[in-house]
């Protein structure tokens, strides 16, 4: 679990790091489009490891030992929507398979405003609600079933830090619309600072969940990009 666990953090700091550089290079016009993009893309591989391996503490948050002490193998995925922690990591990773559809469209040059929407857009925004939904089900499964503020607890300060840096995505993401008249976003300052705030609280809360330690009756899961 430990071992898991670490993965996970490690994969949404450096995410969330790439993601932040990303936006800066993006506001302060460093480098190319296509370092822009490619930094991004990298990053959105490791959000989706991180999505991931969450999945994987969960699942095997509840593996017994066999009769010689040996504990079970490790299970790869298991089907428990009962479950609101699953719930969490299952939304949260299907969030990041959504932004791994916006970061590779990116790369298409010539879109029209309608089909930047499309392409682009649409699935970014999506991820953001993905992650939204699987924050407050985090804040829930922290909270025995409420939104509760439990300031002496790691696992609360991992998931609240995520889900404020989701809602600064979510912020960025509308501000990210292509208008058709102008072929220019709502806000492109917007879009940048707010996707760079959101990723350095992504960051914050791996390393965080890094000194954390869940055991097989409370996995903490990690909610991001």
């Amino acid at each position: 679990m430990s071992r898991l666990n670490l993965v996970a953090a490690v994969a949404f700091i450096l995410g969330g790091s790439l993601f932040a550089l990303g936006a800066v290079f993006a506001q302060l016009e460093v480098g190319t489009l296509a370092t822009v993009n490619i930094t991004y893309l990298v990053g959105g591989c490791f959000f989706s490891l991180g999505g991931y391996a969450s999945i994987l503490l969960v699942v095997n948050a509840t593996r017994d030992e066999g009769r010689r002490g040996a504990e079970e193998p490790m299970r790869w995925w298991s089907y428990q929507p009962q479950r609101r922690d699953w719930l969490s990591a299952v939304v949260l990773f299907i969030g990041t398979l959504l932004f791994a559809v916006s970061l590779l469209a990116a790369f298409a040059e010539g879109l029209t405003p309608r089909q930047s929407n499309g392409w682009i857009w649409m699935p970014d925004i999506l991820g953001c609600v993905c992650f939204l939904v699987s924050g407050h089900l985090g804040m829930l499964q922290v909270g025995a079933g409420h939104v509760e503020v439990r300031v002496h607890e790691l696992a609360w300060w991992v998931v609240a830090t995520n889900q404020i840096g989701s809602i600064l995505f979510f912020l960025a993401g509308i501000a990210a619309f292509t208008r058709p008249a102008t072929s220019n976003a709502l806000d492109a300052g917007l879009v940048n600072w707010g996707t760079f705030a959101g990723a350095s609280c992504f960051a914050l809360a791996g390393v965080i969940q890094v000194f954390d330690r869940p055991t097989s009756t409370r996995t903490v899961v990690q909610h991001t990009p």
